[in-house]
């Protein structure tokens, strides 16, 4: 894929991120920052960037290594892209029936995993207290409806 497509492809996804954006409800509580804001901005630095990429590629300042001869992957990024993929896949199909923690931990080790890390006790114990802070921070902290953390803690 040319870089100018890949500029293309970047733009395109924003413009489907920025409208996503702007169909996130309002609070019904009288809120200084909204549910609007952080994810407002970061489309619209991602949006600049992926602008930026673009004017860049249209000036030829980005080259196209698709076509070179010595261009390999690098060996088992099948391997890396499915366990990304599959953490994610788990956590969207386990998070209503398990809540949040523990989809959250195994979608931890399958990013952990695309990363090259091992899938052991520590890695797990880790990626458990990540989605456990998460799930604290945003769901008791800030109010956000992310559900129980577990089944059985309604």
């Amino acid at each position: 894929m040319t870089p100018l497509r890949v500029a293309l492809l970047l733009v395109t996804l924003c413009g489907v991120a920025a409208w996503q954006v702007t169909v996130i409800p309002e609070s019904l509580m009288q809120m200084t920052v909204g549910p609007v804001l952080a994810p407002g901005v970061i489309v619209a630095a991602l949006s600049l960037f992926a602008v930026l990429y673009g004017i860049s590629a249209w000036r030829g300042r980005q080259t196209d290594e698709s076509h070179a001869p010595d261009q390999s992957a690098l060996p088992g990024a099948n391997t890396r892209m499915l366990s990304l993929l599959g953490g994610g896949v788990a956590f969207i199909a386990l998070v209503i029936p398990l809540g949040f923690v523990i989809p959250g931990t195994l979608c931890g080790m399958g990013v952990a995993r695309a990363f090259d890390a091992p899938l052991n006790l520590k890695s797990a114990l880790i990626c458990c207290a990540i989605a456990s802070t998460f799930w604290f921070v945003f769901a008791q902290l800030l109010g956000v409806g992310l559900g129980p953390a577990l089944p059985w803690l309604i």
